[in-house]
Protein backbone atom coordinates (compact mmCIF):
# COMPACT_ATOMS: atom_id res chain seq x y z
CA UNK A 1 0.00 0.00 0.00
CA UNK A 2 2.88 2.71 1.03
CA UNK A 3 4.73 1.42 -2.45
CA UNK A 4 1.89 2.08 -4.36
CA UNK A 5 0.89 5.15 -2.41
CA UNK A 6 4.35 6.48 -3.55
CA UNK A 7 4.33 5.81 -7.15
CA UNK A 8 1.05 6.82 -7.88
CA UNK A 9 3.43 10.33 -6.40
CA UNK A 10 6.03 9.83 -8.05
CA UNK A 11 3.61 9.49 -11.09
CA UNK A 12 1.49 12.86 -10.94
CA UNK A 13 4.89 14.57 -10.32
CA UNK A 14 6.39 13.28 -13.44
CA UNK A 15 2.98 14.47 -15.24
CA UNK A 16 3.39 18.18 -13.66
CA UNK A 17 7.12 18.31 -14.75
CA UNK A 18 6.32 17.29 -17.90
CA UNK A 19 3.28 19.48 -18.20
CA UNK A 20 5.15 22.34 -17.04
CA UNK A 21 8.02 21.85 -19.38
CA UNK A 22 5.30 21.50 -22.40
CA UNK A 23 3.66 24.79 -21.50
CA UNK A 24 6.64 27.13 -20.34
CA UNK A 25 5.94 30.66 -21.26
CA UNK A 26 8.81 32.89 -23.89
CA UNK A 27 8.77 36.87 -22.68
CA UNK A 28 9.77 37.89 -26.11
CA UNK A 29 10.68 41.37 -27.54
CA UNK A 30 11.12 43.55 -30.53
CA UNK A 31 13.16 46.72 -29.75
CA UNK A 32 14.60 49.41 -31.98
CA UNK A 33 17.25 50.92 -29.94
CA UNK A 34 18.49 53.75 -32.57
CA UNK A 35 21.57 54.33 -33.77
CA UNK A 36 24.20 55.90 -31.65
CA UNK A 37 24.16 59.48 -32.94
CA UNK A 38 26.05 62.01 -31.18
CA UNK A 39 23.71 64.48 -32.47
CA UNK A 40 20.68 63.48 -30.67
CA UNK A 41 22.29 65.34 -27.86
CA UNK A 42 20.34 64.45 -24.71
CA UNK A 43 19.13 61.51 -26.15
CA UNK A 44 22.33 60.14 -27.57
CA UNK A 45 22.99 56.57 -26.69
CA UNK A 46 25.63 57.22 -23.59
CA UNK A 47 22.65 59.21 -22.15
CA UNK A 48 20.04 56.45 -22.58
CA UNK A 49 22.35 53.04 -22.79
CA UNK A 50 21.49 52.47 -18.92
CA UNK A 51 17.98 53.14 -19.34
CA UNK A 52 17.45 50.81 -22.58
CA UNK A 53 19.59 47.97 -20.23
CA UNK A 54 17.19 48.77 -16.93
CA UNK A 55 13.73 48.25 -19.15
CA UNK A 56 15.17 44.90 -21.09
CA UNK A 57 16.27 43.75 -17.41
CA UNK A 58 13.20 44.70 -15.59
CA UNK A 59 10.84 42.77 -18.20
CA UNK A 60 13.23 39.91 -18.05
CA UNK A 61 12.55 39.67 -21.84
CA UNK A 62 14.04 35.91 -22.36
CA UNK A 63 14.49 36.66 -26.09
CA UNK A 64 14.64 39.70 -28.33
CA UNK A 65 15.86 41.40 -31.14
CA UNK A 66 17.09 44.75 -31.81
CA UNK A 67 17.10 46.94 -34.80
CA UNK A 68 19.65 49.99 -35.89
CA UNK A 69 22.33 48.80 -33.17
CA UNK A 70 25.83 49.16 -34.01
CA UNK A 71 28.47 46.70 -32.58
CA UNK A 72 29.24 49.04 -29.99
CA UNK A 73 25.53 50.14 -28.37
CA UNK A 74 25.45 45.82 -29.20
CA UNK A 75 28.31 45.40 -26.46
CA UNK A 76 27.13 47.74 -23.87
CA UNK A 77 23.69 45.80 -23.66
CA UNK A 78 25.33 42.75 -23.79
CA UNK A 79 27.12 43.74 -20.39
CA UNK A 80 23.59 42.68 -19.43
CA UNK A 81 25.38 38.84 -18.63
CA UNK A 82 23.02 36.27 -19.00
CA UNK A 83 22.53 37.24 -22.26
CA UNK A 84 24.68 36.87 -25.50
CA UNK A 85 23.41 37.69 -29.25
CA UNK A 86 23.80 37.00 -32.59
CA UNK A 87 24.57 39.60 -35.59
CA UNK A 88 25.95 41.01 -38.42
CA UNK A 89 26.48 44.47 -39.39
CA UNK A 90 24.48 45.07 -42.88
CA UNK A 91 27.78 47.00 -44.55
CA UNK A 92 29.53 43.81 -44.64
CA UNK A 93 28.59 40.81 -42.98
CA UNK A 94 30.88 41.28 -39.93
CA UNK A 95 30.36 44.12 -37.67
CA UNK A 96 30.23 46.99 -40.04
CA UNK A 97 27.03 49.22 -39.82
CA UNK A 98 23.44 48.83 -38.44
CA UNK A 99 22.22 44.88 -37.14
CA UNK A 100 19.67 43.32 -36.46
CA UNK A 101 20.50 41.63 -33.71
CA UNK A 102 18.88 38.85 -31.80
CA UNK A 103 19.80 38.77 -28.16
CA UNK A 104 18.90 35.46 -25.97
CA UNK A 105 18.99 34.29 -22.50
CA UNK A 106 22.37 31.66 -22.06
CA UNK A 107 20.92 29.80 -19.64
CA UNK A 108 17.38 29.38 -21.35
CA UNK A 109 18.27 28.48 -25.24
CA UNK A 110 20.78 26.88 -27.24
CA UNK A 111 21.85 27.84 -30.48
CA UNK A 112 21.48 25.15 -33.14
CA UNK A 113 21.98 27.37 -36.24
CA UNK A 114 22.56 30.88 -37.05
CA UNK A 115 22.58 33.00 -40.57
CA UNK A 116 21.88 36.78 -42.43
CA UNK A 117 20.32 37.77 -45.62
CA UNK A 118 19.78 40.87 -47.12
CA UNK A 119 16.80 42.47 -48.36
CA UNK A 120 17.70 42.84 -51.87
CA UNK A 121 17.47 40.99 -55.52
CA UNK A 122 20.92 39.53 -54.30
CA UNK A 123 20.18 38.29 -50.44
CA UNK A 124 23.23 36.35 -50.19
CA UNK A 125 25.75 39.29 -50.61
CA UNK A 126 25.66 43.26 -48.91
CA UNK A 127 23.85 45.52 -51.02
CA UNK A 128 21.08 47.67 -51.60
CA UNK A 129 17.70 46.26 -52.71
CA UNK A 130 15.19 47.64 -55.61
CA UNK A 131 14.59 50.96 -54.94
CA UNK A 132 16.43 51.40 -51.53
CA UNK A 133 18.53 54.58 -51.48
CA UNK A 134 20.06 54.72 -48.27
CA UNK A 135 21.08 51.74 -46.85
CA UNK A 136 21.94 47.93 -46.87
CA UNK A 137 18.98 45.80 -45.12
CA UNK A 138 19.66 42.88 -42.98
CA UNK A 139 17.85 40.02 -41.68
CA UNK A 140 19.51 37.74 -38.87
CA UNK A 141 18.34 34.65 -38.14
CA UNK A 142 18.90 31.62 -35.52
CA UNK A 143 17.70 28.15 -34.98
CA UNK A 144 17.42 28.14 -31.19
CA UNK A 145 16.79 25.03 -28.67
CA UNK A 146 14.73 25.96 -25.65
CA UNK A 147 16.60 24.41 -23.10
CA UNK A 148 13.27 24.50 -20.16
CA UNK A 149 11.50 22.59 -23.04
CA UNK A 150 13.52 20.91 -25.53
CA UNK A 151 11.09 22.34 -28.50
CA UNK A 152 13.35 23.70 -31.26
CA UNK A 153 12.14 27.00 -33.20
CA UNK A 154 13.19 29.52 -35.82
CA UNK A 155 14.26 33.37 -34.47
CA UNK A 156 14.22 36.31 -37.16
CA UNK A 157 15.24 39.84 -36.79
CA UNK A 158 14.72 42.21 -39.24
CA UNK A 159 14.19 45.86 -39.85
CA UNK A 160 12.69 47.72 -43.72
CA UNK A 161 14.03 50.20 -45.74
CA UNK A 162 12.07 53.44 -44.46
CA UNK A 163 12.28 55.22 -47.54
CA UNK A 164 11.81 52.78 -50.98
CA UNK A 165 8.03 52.17 -51.41
CA UNK A 166 8.86 48.82 -53.93
CA UNK A 167 11.87 47.57 -51.53
CA UNK A 168 8.98 47.48 -48.62
CA UNK A 169 7.07 45.70 -51.04
CA UNK A 170 9.71 42.93 -52.22
CA UNK A 171 11.10 42.86 -48.56
CA UNK A 172 7.66 41.21 -47.48
CA UNK A 173 7.67 38.41 -50.00
CA UNK A 174 11.30 37.57 -49.11
CA UNK A 175 10.91 37.16 -45.67
CA UNK A 176 7.68 34.98 -46.57
CA UNK A 177 9.90 32.99 -49.33
CA UNK A 178 13.24 33.09 -46.94
CA UNK A 179 11.75 32.09 -43.96
CA UNK A 180 9.98 29.09 -46.10
CA UNK A 181 13.44 27.80 -47.24
CA UNK A 182 15.17 28.09 -44.00
CA UNK A 183 12.33 27.12 -41.50
CA UNK A 184 10.09 24.98 -43.62
CA UNK A 185 7.71 23.30 -41.06
CA UNK A 186 9.72 24.10 -37.70
CA UNK A 187 7.78 26.98 -35.79
CA UNK A 188 8.66 30.88 -36.46
CA UNK A 189 9.37 34.12 -34.50
CA UNK A 190 9.77 37.18 -36.75
CA UNK A 191 10.26 40.37 -35.28
CA UNK A 192 11.71 43.73 -36.57
CA UNK A 193 10.65 47.37 -37.36
CA UNK A 194 8.88 46.76 -40.83
CA UNK A 195 8.25 50.80 -41.24
CA UNK A 196 5.08 49.71 -42.36
CA UNK A 197 1.50 50.07 -41.37
CA UNK A 198 -0.66 46.61 -40.73
CA UNK A 199 -3.04 47.29 -44.42
CA UNK A 200 0.09 47.61 -46.26
CA UNK A 201 0.97 45.00 -49.36
CA UNK A 202 3.80 43.74 -46.98
CA UNK A 203 2.47 43.36 -43.53
CA UNK A 204 -0.76 41.49 -45.65
CA UNK A 205 2.13 38.76 -47.42
CA UNK A 206 3.74 38.27 -43.54
CA UNK A 207 0.11 37.51 -42.21
CA UNK A 208 -0.34 34.90 -45.10
CA UNK A 209 2.55 33.17 -43.46
CA UNK A 210 2.09 33.90 -39.79
CA UNK A 211 0.53 35.47 -36.74
CA UNK A 212 0.26 38.96 -35.66
CA UNK A 213 0.37 38.73 -31.82
CA UNK A 214 -1.50 42.02 -31.60
CA UNK A 215 -4.39 40.48 -33.38
CA UNK A 216 -4.34 36.94 -31.47
CA UNK A 217 -3.30 37.80 -27.97
CA UNK A 218 -5.17 35.99 -25.27
CA UNK A 219 -5.74 39.25 -23.06
CA UNK A 220 -6.37 42.12 -24.55
CA UNK A 221 -3.37 44.32 -26.07
CA UNK A 222 -2.04 46.58 -23.37
CA UNK A 223 -0.50 50.09 -24.08
CA UNK A 224 -1.23 52.41 -27.19
CA UNK A 225 -1.20 51.48 -31.01
CA UNK A 226 1.50 53.15 -32.58
CA UNK A 227 5.40 51.91 -31.99
CA UNK A 228 7.11 55.41 -33.00
CA UNK A 229 7.64 58.53 -30.98
CA UNK A 230 10.32 60.77 -32.19
CA UNK A 231 11.75 60.86 -28.89
CA UNK A 232 8.84 62.48 -28.14
CA UNK A 233 7.21 62.15 -24.55
CA UNK A 234 3.75 63.58 -25.99
CA UNK A 235 3.49 61.56 -29.36
CA UNK A 236 0.24 60.56 -30.55
CA UNK A 237 1.77 56.65 -31.00
CA UNK A 238 -0.82 55.96 -33.62
CA UNK A 239 1.71 54.26 -36.40
CA UNK A 240 2.16 50.80 -35.92
CA UNK A 241 5.47 49.83 -37.49
CA UNK A 242 7.32 47.51 -35.10
CA UNK A 243 5.67 43.90 -35.19
CA UNK A 244 6.08 40.55 -33.46
CA UNK A 245 5.02 37.57 -35.90
CA UNK A 246 4.35 33.78 -35.26
CA UNK A 247 3.80 30.94 -36.34
CA UNK A 248 0.48 28.42 -35.71
CA UNK A 249 2.25 26.53 -33.43
CA UNK A 250 2.77 29.14 -30.84
CA UNK A 251 -0.28 30.65 -28.49
CA UNK A 252 0.31 34.39 -27.46
CA UNK A 253 -1.06 35.01 -23.88
CA UNK A 254 -0.23 38.50 -23.69
CA UNK A 255 0.91 41.27 -26.04
CA UNK A 256 2.14 44.96 -24.86
CA UNK A 257 3.76 48.29 -26.50
CA UNK A 258 5.80 49.26 -23.47
CA UNK A 259 5.85 52.93 -22.78
CA UNK A 260 8.52 53.28 -19.92
CA UNK A 261 10.02 56.66 -19.56
CA UNK A 262 12.18 58.40 -17.37
CA UNK A 263 12.09 61.38 -16.45
CA UNK A 264 9.55 62.24 -19.26
CA UNK A 265 12.37 60.49 -21.64
CA UNK A 266 11.95 57.42 -23.90
CA UNK A 267 15.28 54.91 -24.03
CA UNK A 268 14.73 54.83 -27.65
CA UNK A 269 12.53 56.73 -30.38
CA UNK A 270 10.81 53.55 -31.02
CA UNK A 271 8.65 51.51 -28.00
CA UNK A 272 9.50 48.09 -27.49
CA UNK A 273 6.49 45.31 -27.85
CA UNK A 274 6.62 42.68 -26.14
CA UNK A 275 4.57 39.52 -25.88
CA UNK A 276 4.39 36.16 -24.01
CA UNK A 277 3.86 32.65 -25.97
CA UNK A 278 3.60 29.16 -25.56
CA UNK A 279 5.07 26.74 -27.92
CA UNK A 280 2.39 24.00 -28.35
Amino acid sequence: MHISILLLFAGMLALQTSFAQKSEPITVATYNIRYQNKSDGPNAWENRKENVKALIRYHEFDLFGTQEGLREQLNDIAELNEYAFFGAGRDDGKEAGEHSAIFYKKDRFKVLQSGNFWLSETPDKPGKGWDATCCNRICSWVKLNDLKTKKEFYFFSVHFDHQGVEARRQSGKLMVEKIKEIAKNVPVILVGDFNSTPETEQIQSIQGLLKDSRTVTAMPPYGPEGTFNSFKFDAPMDKRIDYIFVSKQFNVLKYGVLTDAKEQRYPSDHQPVEIKVVLN
